[in-house]
């Protein structure tokens, strides 16, 4: 810029920028997604919602826990999946808002975990599927696998252990931390986390992707079993939903900028989350609600 009656030119500071006329500094506009934003309001409140509504499908589900179509493929499983939804669709409003230290940390971290424990518990109920099925056999030595409950806990366990390390060692040796952006935009001050290491972080996104295909290999391979454990249909259905907005969302999110970028990713969230939500409970919530006639113990296994 270019001071009255000066006769060089002098350099701003890096949070100021000259004004069109050149001849003074001005502060550069602060820019994050807030929840006062419009984009911040509508996806609050879309997350909101979608909590809402997922506790709503598990309050339902306890107050028929001794149906037939609850009972089946562990119902303590689909309790976890919902509770898990649940707390997904609240982590996505932890991304909006001024980024803090503690924020940016649970941002991802949070997020990583809590849907690693909804994937897996997916991936436990394809298990059960394949176990009932096979077990139908009597020379079949998954006959005593049938009924055990330690099975589907520790596929639960373990594959959410290995995030959970992934994420621990992700804060111990480089933790995400908030940031000044001054190069993204001209005249603007993003404030935005920093994810401490983009490695680590591919890490826990790629895990996720892993535990994903591999739910939906399995589920693909079950969903030709009977009619009465026809989940892995849902369950096959819901993972290709899953994949599918995670691929989308990979090259929205390295081309977008600033506030948009988190944007994004909370859009990514919420779409892959109600996609679970309704892939898997809205066939259940049909037969509870509208269809009890098929609620019993002789329509589901056919006899």
């Amino acid at each position: 810029m270019l001071w009255k009656d000066a006769s060089k030119c002098i350099t701003c500071p890096k949070d100021l920028w000259s004004d069109e006329k050149k001849d003074k500094c001005i502060p550069k506009i602060v820019d994050y997604l807030s929840f006062k934003d419009i984009f911040g309001s509508v996806l609050t409140l879309i997350a909101s919602i979608f909590t809402f509504i997922s506790m709503s499908i598990l309050c339902i589900f306890i107050k028929f826990q001794d149906s037939p179509i609850v009972k089946a493929n562990n119902r303590e499983l689909s309790y976890l999946l919902l509770c898990g939804l649940s707390v997904c669709f609240i982590c996505s409003i932890i991304f909006i808002g001024k980024p803090q230290y503690l924020s940016c940390i649970l941002r991802q971290t949070a997020f990583g975990v809590i849907f690693s424990i909804c994937v897996s518990s997916l991936q436990a109920k394809t298990v059960i599927v394949v176990i009932a099925f096979k077990a139908t056999n009597p020379s079949s030595k998954l006959r005593l696998w049938v009924g055990s409950r330690w099975i589907p806990y520790s596929i639960v366990m373990f594959s959410s252990a290995v995030q959970v390390i992934i994420c621990t060692v992700w804060i111990a040796v480089a933790s995400p931390f908030p940031q000044k952006n001054i190069k993204s935009e001209i005249g603007k001050i993003i404030l935005e986390c920093n994810e401490g290491s983009t490695f680590m972080l591919y890490c826990m996104l790629g895990y996720l992707g892993f535990l994903a295909t591999v739910c939906f290999i399995v589920a693909f391979l079950a969903k030709n079993l009977p009619d009465s454990f026809n989940e892995a249909k849902y369950i096959t259905f819901s993972m290709l939903v899953f994949i599918s907005v995670w691929l989308s969302f990979i090259p929205a999110y390295v081309s977008t900028k600033g506030k948009y970028v988190v944007i994004v990713e909370i859009f990514a969230i919420l779409t892959s989350n109600a996609g679970l939500l309704f892939c898997i409970f809205i066939p259940k919530l049909y037969i509870i609600l509208l269809r009890p006639d098929l609620n019993t113990r002789e329509k589901l296994t056919g006899k």
